[in-house]
């Protein structure tokens, strides 16, 4: 709620959206409430007021990141067959790590990096969220695999984990520079091994 009653002079989705961009370039501990402040064009009282402390904005974000960039993955798993779960899973992070004025590689990896000891639980936290995805895909390729759309031998979880892997490997490959076109050649390999 704004202080004092007063209303709020500024946008809070484009707040947040401008937030993200700081938190997912530099990270969590590398992300300063001066950098933050600048970014969403607010000053403190009015960063605190609307969305708590530096924690509590982060999480806002990641429900954000979630929500947006990341909606890619629940898109993918509402895919007709298996294969184009992973290929959906595949061409969307592609398109994000590539995307015009996203930073190189992804909130949920480099918002944990160089986390220290105060803070393991958010580190903790991006984990979870990351393993919520592999859980999700799992549980797509378990029904894929029931409907006889992978063959009774394909282990549901170990693909999962591999997709999750691969995509992981495109998230670091992307930070350092690789191109969207070297991107894409690697998720064609990654598929040559899909299980037939």
């Amino acid at each position: 709620m704004p202080s004092r009653g007063r209303p709020r002079n500024f946008d809070v989705d484009e707040a947040l959206d401008r937030a993200m961009k700081v938190f997912w370039a530099h990270g969590y501990e590398g992300s300063s409430l001066d950098d933050l402040t600048k970014a969403m064009r607010i000053n403190r009282p009015s960063l605190y007021a609307a969305f708590g402390d530096k924690e509590t904005l982060f999480r806002k974000v990641l429900d954000r990141y979630a929500a947006d960039p990341g909606a890619y993955v629940m898109a993918a798993v509402a895919q007709p067959t298996a294969r184009l779960v992973a290929e959906h899973l595949l061409r969307g992070v592609i398109d994000q790590l590539t995307k015009a004025g996203n930073p190189r590689g992804c909130l949920l990896v480099s918002g944990a990096m160089a986390c220290s000891a105060d803070h393991q639980q958010l580190r903790r936290e991006l984990s979870t969220r990351r393993e919520a995805i592999v859980k999700a895909v799992r549980r797509r390729f378990d029904q894929a695999r029931k409907q006889g759309d992978l063959p009774r031998k394909a282990s549901p979880a170990e693909l999962a984990r591999y997709i999750a892997t691969v995509i992981g490997g495109l998230t670091l490959q992307a930070a350092d520079g690789a191109t969207r076109k070297q991107l894409q050649n690697v998720a064609r390999l990654a598929m040559k091994s899909w299980p037939a």
